[in-house]
């Protein structure tokens, strides 16, 4: 597609010098490059009606506006952009003033969010680098190199250059059509190459979510990270925990709910990232020989279903990632003489509360995902009414995926789950069947205890009834 794109790039502009890594470091140079319209297959009938709007209003006051990022890279990989991120010289305050539909975000960093139905487009002003002319409300650092808060604004230049990788410092100019590449975004998308623009230890310190965006990115566009780019990430995986828990559990949704979570767990795995994330499932793996598959078997559903338009919820894949820890703890509760019941609450307390510590998960998603794990202990207990009572929970379904989803990986014996797929599809004569089965079965879920007769007490005779 971009084969010969060089030949029309305009206008090589002012090397610029990069604005990250120490003052007295190398200084790493970018060209702008310009390309017109008519040399590139980015059209505007691909965008949202709402980043148009946003865009336009923005031109129209006399501001810079451009479509930046994800889409427009997105774009010319012939991907249909979902995402648009606009970027301008107008201020927060400005841009509220302009957009009644609109509201200011974030003290780290102020972004704008204009509203349209269920639409959001995210707008950003221009962002400079910070000198130590600007105060601590503007700019600031942790010791270890962490940007605390970031609202220094600049011009489009710097802004392009303070993006993450070059793939996404591409600029969809709405005055001219035009692309602007400051990074050489166009020659990685040629090559499949992601690379983060300026020093990557200095970058991932600055944010050390960005080793999950590298991630993310290599998996999503099937590209190959650039060897200066991932060499640092091991080494610098541990800085992920200073990042708060809420903030790592919007980044996971991201990783796994973009429809190639398999693949991210592997990258995840294989740069040492996953054991920041989620501690004790990576533990896990090391012991457990079905631990991996477990997780992996529901990574792979999840895929599948998005890939199909259906429907995932994140407390499926929450409760595999976090069940083989549950289990572990769950034997040694046992191995104390804890009952299985208790054991299997206590155990699944004392695994949610250590993943709160790294990733947030909220009661929404925490709730169900508990149920499912509970229903694998009433999962097996079909005689009498039971089976029919637990076809019955609200988390009958996900809990019988996730029974499937053990058997599968080696967890369980097979035979439970064809049961229950029999069970459910089949008549009530069948059902009867299948029941009167398990009740002949010795080895089967034995029934629930019978209890011993309770002896009637006399009552004790009254005066009238004695007389006579």
């Amino acid at each position: 597609m971009f084969k010969g794109f060089t030949r029309f790039l305009q206008r090589p502009g002012e090397r610029l010098k990069s604005l990250f890594g120490s003052q007295d470091g190398p200084a790493v140079s970018h060209g702008l490059q310009i390309i017109p319209r008519d040399q590139h297959p980015v059209s505007r009938r691909q965008f949202s009606e709402a980043a148009l709007k946003v865009l336009y209003r923005l031109h129209n006051a006399g501001f810079e506006a451009y479509l930046v990022g994800g889409c427009i890279r997105d774009s010319l990989l012939g991907q249909t952009p979902k995402d648009f991120d606009v970027a301008t010289d107008a201020t927060p305050d400005q841009l509220r003033d302009l957009f009644r539909n609109s509201r200011i975000i974030g003290r780290r960093f102020r972004i704008v969010h204009v509203r349209f139905g269920r639409e959001v487009i995210e707008v950003t002003t221009f962002r400079g680098r910070p000198n130590d002319d600007h105060g601590t409300h503007l700019s600031q650092q942790s010791e270890d190199g962490l940007l605390l808060r970031d609202n220094v604004w600049g011009d489009v230049e710097e802004d392009a250059l303070r993006r993450d990788f070059t793939v996404n410092a591409l600029y969809y100019n709405i005055a001219d059509f035009s692309i602007h590449d400051w990074a050489n975004g166009i020659r990685d998308i040629e090559s499949r190459t992601l690379r983060l623009i300026g020093d990557p230890e200095t970058r991932y310190r600055e944010d050390p979510v960005r080793m999950l965006r590298a991630i993310r990115f290599a998996a999503k566009l099937d590209f190959a990270i650039a060897e200066t780019t991932e060499a640092p990430i091991r080494e610098l995986a541990p800085l992920l925990l200073q990042i708060p828990p809420a903030r790592l559990f919007d980044e996971v949704l991201k990783l796994m709910l973009a429809g190639q979570a398999l693949a991210t767990f592997r990258l995840l795995r294989e740069y040492g990232l996953f054991a920041m994330l989620f501690p004790e499932a990576d533990e896990s793996i090391a012991e457990l020989p079905w631990a991996e598959a477990l997780i992996e078997r529901a990574l792979a559903n999840t895929d599948a279903r998005i890939q199909e338009g259906r429907p995932v919820t994140p407390a499926f894949l929450f409760a595999a990632l976090l069940w083989p820890g549950v289990t572990q703890r769950m034997a040694r509760l046992a191995d104390d003489g804890m009952p299985p019941i208790p054991a299997l609450q206590a155990a699944s307390q004392q695994a949610v509360s250590r993943q709160l510590q790294h990733i947030s998960i909220p009661k929404r998603f925490s709730l169900p995902m508990r149920d499912i794990w509970d229903l694998q202990q009433r999962l097996p207990k079909r005689r009498g009414k039971r089976a029919f009572q637990t076809r019955e929970h609200p988390r009958f379904r996900a809990a019988y995926d996730f029974l499937l989803l053990r058997e599968e990986a080696g967890e369980l014996e097979p035979g439970l789950g064809a049961w229950w797929t029999a069970f459910q599809d089949a008549d009530e004569h069948e059902q009867r069947r299948l029941l009167g089965k398990v009740d002949a079965d010795p080895a089967g879920t034995p029934g629930p205890r019978k209890r011993k007769p309770r002896k009637r007490r006399r009552r004790a005779s009254s005066p009238s009834e004695n007389d006579g």
